[in-house]
């Protein structure tokens, strides 16, 4: 058991090292979700640092959907085609509610409900980092498309 709960805490501090998210990536998506939840008076609570990002709640407390947010450093207009990692639709979809990707986008966001709007799935991602494990992977990228919503900030 002392050997189990050793390899779980190397293991645990490992992938703590190995996230590469910045106070402004925080900050950015911290931004979009509240953004989001404004739309319906809604609140939302962040999940574990190995699960999907958000669960939302609607007004009078009752879960009414998942999100995960990715930053888009870019402003709506030029922010397509919109990326995800395939893993964390899947992962997202697997939830028990509405699934939702919010694109946080310098002047704006933009999101969309995966069974709702069509991407292509390629093998990609971004440069690679030394020390990550998951910059390269397969990634799922999204055209423009009637299914998907632009709310821009209002400040």
């Amino acid at each position: 058991m002392c050997a189990y709960l050793c390899a779980l805490g190397v293991t645990l501090k490992y992938m703590q090292m190995m996230r590469f998210e910045t106070q402004d990536n925080i900050d950015r998506e911290d931004r979009a979700i509240k953004k989001f939840c404004e739309i319906f008076k809604g609140s939302s609570r962040k999940m574990g640092p190995n699960d999907i990002d958000f669960k939302v709640y609607d007004r009078d407390g009752n879960i009414v959907a998942y999100a995960e947010v990715k930053g888009r450093h870019r402003p709506m207009a030029s922010a397509f085609p919109l990326p995800v990692g395939a893993s964390k639709v899947v992962k997202l979809c697997e939830k028990n509610s509405t699934p939702v990707i919010i694109w946080a986008c310098d002047d704006g966001i933009i999101y969309g409900k995966p069974m709702e709007i069509e991407g292509r799935a390629v093998w990609g991602g971004r440069k690679p980092r030394k020390g990550s494990v998951n910059d390269q992977r397969l990634m799922i990228y999204y055209k423009e498309q009637e299914n998907l919503t632009h709310i821009p900030y209002e400040d």
